[in-house]
């Protein structure tokens, strides 16, 4: 087991990480930024480091402070959460040729998935659907004529893209004229690399996505599925295990693709392989995932699995140990975010006071306590609502007794309780009839 785990993280995920290692026995050490200094992630820790300014990228992001901060606490690995370096290939590589176990793929896997073009070969080779487009990266030539091919409207994707940004939607020739070089000049600033690519826009898709487990012996296991479908330009909201929309045989045979997928290019670790589904039930393969979920609450909620001690458990080299089970019950997570509920727009501030829902059924993952001040530099989110229910129905009725519970509130302080609210009440979801573009829809 390992001794020591550096956690290359902050907030609500690096609490998470503190409380599992604690259970396996493994000290803990924390780095934060100046503007976290009194984060909870800092008091829970056994050793605290300080990494640099509040700004990201002379803190979270900067290789070599958190690395002189492995250094100088003699960890023998680093948990990289989300976010941040968690799917950065050079820092991984940079981790493990310094003889410190990165908890979570290898580097080359790493840079095989960050690469959506070759990760969609990988996909096509197993036999996994794709959604008709480019096989590769096009100039606009190329995109033209695919466009032409497989119908209007389309989208226009960045091969190093993720976390929903880099796409464009285009709905005519003349669009995809004029959107196409900043499309590529988009793709170029935020990944350094400009390649982007063709696909077959999908009306009012679900997105759903399968959790996977893999050891370094071969062994591989799948989660069961979450359905992710209420977002808000791209980055999701709520999320529910498992998907009222996704029956017995296709799940089974979904699972079995995801495993061959896996296997194909020997994934180690937590993670998750990405689908839209259609207004038909077709499923189409988007992307891997190469961490731990901001949503891996719920699908530990139906399973009674811990998905983070299994992260650690595999980087220690242990075999999988887990038997595929049906999920029990029904689980949602609800974001809570640091933002206006009718704009959206960020709103940190201090926290006065703090009222955490409880009762059967509800957990609450957060760094919040009252006094802590929010800060503007990242992420707005604060913490995680997980409800379960026996049925989804219930799971509903919970989480909306767990929002009208929960409070959150202070100086400048905003929060978007009530718009999970008015989401829960809403007979499209009641009804599983949501998809990714119905926030969109709710809020003209």
């Amino acid at each position: 087991m390992l001794r020591k785990v550096l956690i290359a993280n902050r907030g609500e995920i690096a609490v998470r990480a503190i409380r599992a290692c604690r259970e396996l026995g493994i000290k803990t050490v924390a780095v934060y930024s100046e503007a976290d200094k009194d984060s909870l992630h800092v008091r829970l820790a056994d050793e605290a480091i300080c990494i640099g300014p509040p700004d990201p990228s002379q803190s979270y992001l900067d290789v070599p402070r958190i690395m002189s901060a492995v250094e100088i606490s003699g960890a023998d690995a680093v948990y990289p959460g989300y976010g941040f370096l968690s799917e950065n290939p050079k820092f991984a590589e940079i981790v493990q040729k310094s003889g410190i176990k990165f908890v979570g793929p290898s580097p080359t896997t790493l840079e095989l998935i960050g690469d959506k073009i070759r990760t969609k070969e990988v996909a096509r080779r197993v036999g996994i659907p794709l959604v008709p487009g480019s096989e590769g990266a096009t100039d606009i030539d190329k995109a033209l004529e695919v466009a032409s091919e497989i119908g209007y409207p389309v989208v226009l994707k960045a091969s190093a893209g993720g976390g929903g940004r880099g796409i464009r939607i285009v709905r005519s020739e003349k669009e995809l004229r004029e959107k196409y070089p900043v499309a590529v000049q988009e793709a170029e600033v935020s990944f350094g690399d400009g390649r982007v690519y063709v696909e077959k826009f999908i009306i009012n898709p679900k997105h759903i996505e399968f959790q996977v487990l893999a050891d370094s012996h071969g062994n591989v296991v799948v989660l069961g599925e979450r359905e992710c479908s209420i977002q808000r330009r791209h980055q999701k909201l709520i999320e529910e295990a498992p998907s009222v929309a996704v029956d017995d045989k296709k799940r089974k045979e979904i699972e079995s693709a995801v495993v061959e997928f896996c296997k194909e290019i020997g994934y180690e670790g937590a993670g998750t392989v990405e689908f839209l589904m259609d207004e038909d039930g077709n499923f189409y393969f988007m992307e891997m995932n190469g961490r731990i979920q901001v949503e891996h609450p719920i699908t530990e909620m139906v399973t009674g699995i811990d998905i983070v001690k299994w992260q650690l458990r595999i980087a220690s080299g242990e075999k999988l140990r887990i038997r595929k089970t049906k999920p029990s019950g029904y689980a949602i997570e609800l974001r809570i975010n640091a933002e206006d509920p009718d704009t959206f727009m960020p709103s940190p501030g201090k926290v006065e006071e703090l009222v955490l829902p409880g009762g059967m059924g509800v957990r609450v993952d957060t760094h919040l306590y009252a006094g802590y001040r929010v800060p503007p530099h990242y992420d707005s989110l604060l913490a995680k609502l997980i409800v379960w229910g026996e049925t989804r129905k219930e799971a509903i009725s919970r989480g909306l007794r767990a929002l009208e519970e929960f409070i959150i509130s202070g100086e400048g302080l905003k929060t978007n309780i009530e718009f999970h609210k008015r989401v829960l009440k809403t007979k499209e979801f009641r009804e599983g009839r949501h998809h990714i573009g119905f926030v969109e829809e709710m809020m003209v």
